[in-house]
């Protein structure tokens, strides 16, 4: 009985080895918050072509997810977010935030999914799909 244990642990730990990576970046605080997570999020792609990525954003943290927004620097999100979900990144946005801030669903840049409420799919990718959780 003890070794049949002891290869289970090892296949467990075999298996986790090569596991995916996956990571959720949480955006709630703005657009300046946004403009960091898109270069950390270029920075681990780079690092880590293969890694899975979800930019779940509520609150003012989904303004960037807007047709038209820009940066501080004035450059619009809307080719970074292009060219990060040809690159296999997620953008969620919170249903919750846009009717609570009455933004029509036409609104957001055609790249955002929209999720019922995003504390709540932050949560869901962290339990059931072991996500790991980054807030820049």
């Amino acid at each position: 009985m003890k070794r049949w244990w002891i290869s289970l642990l090892l296949c467990w730990l075999a298996t986790q080895a090569w596991a995916e990576v996956r990571v959720v970046y949480h955006l709630s605080d703005g657009t300046a918050q946004a403009s960091r997570a898109m270069n950390n999020i270029r920075n681990h792609l780079e690092a880590d072509p293969a890694v899975k990525i979800v930019v779940v954003a509520h609150g003012a943290g989904l303004d960037f997810l807007l047709d038209g927004a820009a940066g501080s620097n004035g450059q619009p999100f809307a080719g970074t977010i292009a060219d990060l979900a040809n690159k296999g990144v997620r953008f969620a946005a919170c249903n919750n935030t846009l009717q609570t801030r009455n933004i029509p669903r036409d609104r957001l840049v055609m790249e955002a999914a929209v999720v019922p409420s995003g504390v709540a799919e932050v949560a869901r990718l962290q339990s059931r799909e072991q996500f790991v959780y980054l807030r820049p």
